[in-house]
């Protein structure tokens, strides 16, 4: 081999050979691996909000209390927020292929214990098994996928179709729940994923490739802990907000407190570990923490946004649960869509474009529905939740895009559980925030309704289903008069919190113009041989083309090798 190395044969020297393809020494070809990828986190996604629909049959069989009930919504996602970060650096630490097996049967395991829970108790533990496993597998996923695609132009791609299989995951989870629910009981929710963590742990095993990050000094063990704890407090005391507490109730603020200050101590520690847990220097890269802002405020609008929507559907125009899933599909076949075309407009309006054209385009999205009142309009509906999923999706998934690839392949574990902590952030931050918004728009207009005692007033005032409630007890004028002010004042919260929302989706879009404004591709070197940008590479566009037939007869004599240092450093002997 000469001396010198051409752009294209230095991008894939780090590469073994069946990620390339050819599937030699039994290893599977990239697409494949990406396959059995896209299946762990449909799982994970469709968790996440398949026990939903099942509440009210779980309440009935179970009869928790109102306690016991809300663990048992938000054990699983309180668990999996505060472990990403642990289990995604782990992963770069021991194995990110082994984590993810672990995962997979954490996963079987709480699933089997979930569907056959006899009480409260033993559910709320089951669930938080799940988070477990669900925070060994969603950066896992992502940190393999950094690895396999060491190509920016594939990796987008690759990117494009995880990002659209985790929308699609969100959706078909109610529409599940409703149908097992509906023929069989709540337990069989959790019990159909057993089939598929049977087939996911031998396959994995089998067609995943195993790797690794930094192993340089000890693993931080107290600071994943730390990591780990205050992520848990930080997280318990914002879903607190998002139900309804506010910030200065003790069992809100406490938390919230400690978890800010664990979290500082976390990074004080960090900075002055030789070897940190995780890069803090990733920060200082705005490509990086632009886009990791940018998660988070996507995310605080839109899960913001369906809560309040889906009580909008139910409450205000009267359509069933199964009817409101249908009428929220539009939204995730437009992020399909987004996340499967993304890349090629990636490529060739670059990062900065596209996240920015995503955030308009929900803002204007948003703005659309403010034309919604209390007589349905099917098409404003469709129309504003086509353009809304399909903004939204092209900002995550080109800011998925752009974070990661800042990280090198051997802090991948560590990048990537970085954007699931903002993801889940930015959910639980939009729930209390919006929630908020819409409180302070509704409960004015149901105060001081005339002929309505006033403690029927404070109560109707908690929420709309409330205020039905009361007003079918009280009856007559004076329960008619309730429901028109309680109608009347959700749908004006509505629009305020429709503006607030476009405003901060808005305010996204100018944070975007920090981002490179093309898609950076700088060839790869000895110290980054697995085809990321380097930071301060020059704008240059991404060109991947195929190797020609030379690269390709040196690829294909290029014995299969585990470990891409040492295709790396054989070549520098050369």
């Amino acid at each position: 081999m000469s001396g010198t190395t051409t752009a294209r044969t230095r991008r894939t020297a780090a590469v073994p050979r069946q990620w390339l393809g050819t599937e030699a020494g039994g290893g599977a070809n990239r697409w494949v691996v990406l396959l059995v990828l896209c299946v762990s986190l449909l799982l994970v996604a469709v968790d996440a909000t398949v026990l939903h629909v099942a509440v009210p049959a779980v309440t009935e069989d179970l009869r928790p209390g109102a306690i016991e009930l809300l663990w048992i919504v938000d054990a699983y996602p309180l668990v999996c927020a505060s472990l990403l970060i642990l289990f995604g650096t782990l992963g770069d630490r021991v194995g990110r292929r082994r984590v993810l097996l672990l995962g997979y049967a954490f996963f079987g395991a709480a699933s089997a214990l979930a569907a056959f829970a006899a009480t409260p108790q033993i559910l709320i533990v089951a669930r938080a098994l799940l988070g477990v496993g669900g925070a060994m597998i969603m950066p896992a996923t992502l940190s393999i996928l950094r690895q396999v695609f060491p190509d920016r132009r594939e990796r987008a791609l690759a990117i494009g179709i995880w990002s659209a299989v985790a929308a699609v995951g969100a959706a078909v989870g109610p529409l599940l729940g409703g149908f097992l629910v509906e023929n069989f009981w709540w337990g069989s929710v959790f019990l159909v994923n057993l089939p598929l963590m049977v087939v996911a742990l031998p396959v994995g095993r089998w067609l995943l490739p195993e790797s690794t990050g930094d192993r340089d000094g000890p693993w931080d063990v107290l600071g994943a802990l730390m990591a780990a704890g205050g992520l848990f407090c930080l997280v318990f005391g914002v879903k607190r907000m998002g139900s309804g507490s506010g910030l200065l109730d003790a069992l809100t603020a406490a938390p919230v407190l400690v978890g800010l200050v664990v979290l500082v101590l976390f990074v004080r520690r960090q900075r002055r570990r030789t070897h940190p847990l995780v890069d803090l220097k990733l920060f200082a890269r705005p490509a990086f923490s632009i886009s990791v802002g940018c998660i988070v405020v996507a995310l605080l609008a839109l899960v913001g946004l369906e809560l309040i929507a889906a009580q909008y559907l139910q409450l205000v125009l009267g359509l069933t649960p199964l009817e409101t899933g249908l009428r929220l599909l539009p939204l995730t076949f437009a992020a399909m869509g987004a996340g499967l075309v993304g890349s090629r407009m990636l490529q060739r309006l670059g990062p900065r474009t596209m996240v920015g054209l995503g955030f308009v385009l929900t803002a204007a999205g948003v703005l659309s529905l403010i034309t919604m009142g209390q007589s349905d309009q099917p098409a404003v509906l469709v129309g504003g939740f086509v353009v809304l999923g399909f903004g939204l999706e092209t900002t995550l998934f080109s800011a998925y895009e752009s974070m990661l690839n800042e990280a090198s392949a051997k802090s991948a574990g560590g990048a990537a559980a970085i954007g699931e902590t903002s993801y889940q952030l930015g959910a639980g931050i939009g729930i209390a925030l919006l929630g908020s918004v819409m409180n302070a728009a509704y409960k004015p207009g149901v105060s001081s309704v005339s002929g309505v005692p006033g403690k029927a007033s404070a109560d109707a005032s908690q929420s709309l289903g409330a205020a039905y409630e009361v007003s079918a007890q009280l009856g007559g004028k004076s329960g008619a008069a309730l429901m028109a002010a309680a109608r009347a004042s959700f749908v004006h919260g509505l629009h305020v919190t429709l503006a607030v929302s476009a405003g901060l989706l808005l305010m996204g879009a100018l944070a975007a113009l920090r981002l490179p404004k093309t898609m950076e591709c700088a060839p790869a070197d000895e110290d980054d041989a697995d085809g990321t940008c380097p930071a301060g590479a020059a704008d240059a566009p991404c060109t991947a083309e195929a190797p020609d037939a030379a690269d390709a007869a040196e690829i294909a004599d290029t014995p299969p090798r585990r470990d891409p240092a040492a295709v790396v450093g054989a070549e520098s002997r050369s």
